[in-house]
């Protein structure tokens, strides 16, 4: 008995380390067409086509490639490169969006993050000689804003310390919680199967004692 424990002692270590690895992965599978899925398709289609449409709009004015004057596109001052830029991101979020599941959710809190880096990056380029992306104070809030929705849509029932208990990562994550949550309803069907044949059996039972 004494080397028994010894032996499993082992083993249920090596399986909270890999419960707390898994509380920390973003890879889990999501299943095929679960609504989750639909809530990242939708944020990288919309944040990509506002990022295409402005591009597009400022490739049209024919703005210099690096020109920091003020040439403003929907509110905000743009050039060459930004445009190009906008369009890029903008068909990459299409990709996410196409192909959806954990590849849109992740895409879409990399480019979230990527979209705070920048505001903060040009906030401190704006009144310096090298400000290649002609950014102004509205273009540092657009980003902001934009970082902010990606970083939402893509953790949306992913990144959470209080998930439900039918969410897919969440069960990723806690196997062991979700084996017991199973064996539990499945003793709980049997019991609700027992009890209802006896009621079953009961009333079948009442008509030969009254005629008796």
């Amino acid at each position: 008995m004494s080397g028994q424990g010894t032996l499993s002692r082992p083993a249920r270590q090596r399986q909270g380390q890999g419960q707390r690895r898994r509380r920390v992965r973003l890879d889990e599978h999501l299943p095929v067409d679960h609504r989750l899925s639909r809530v990242y398709r939708v944020g990288a289609g919309l944040i990509g086509l506002v990022l295409l449409v402005f591009g597009i709009l400022g490739l049209t004015d024919q703005i210099g490639v690096f020109d920091t004057g003020s040439h403003t596109t929907a509110g905000l001052n743009t050039n060459g490169a930004l445009s190009v830029l906008s369009i890029c991101v903008g068909a990459l979020l299409f990709v996410g969006m196409l192909i959806g599941k954990n590849f849109a959710s992740t895409l879409n809190m990399v480019l979230g993050l990527l979209f705070l880096i920048s505001g903060f990056v040009n906030l401190a380029l704006i009144d310096s000689g090298f400000n290649p992306l002609a950014f102004r104070i509205q273009n540092v809030l657009f980003s902001f804003v934009v970082g902010v929705l990606l970083m939402f849509f893509g953790m949306y029932g992913r990144v959470s310390g209080s998930l439900p208990h039918d969410n897919p990562y969440w069960r990723a994550r806690h196997p062991t919680q979700v084996e017991d949550e199973r064996r539990g309803q499945a003793a709980a069907g049997k019991r609700a199967v027992h009890a209802h044949r006896a009621v079953t059996s009961h009333h079948r039972q009442r008509p030969h004692r009254t005629a008796g």
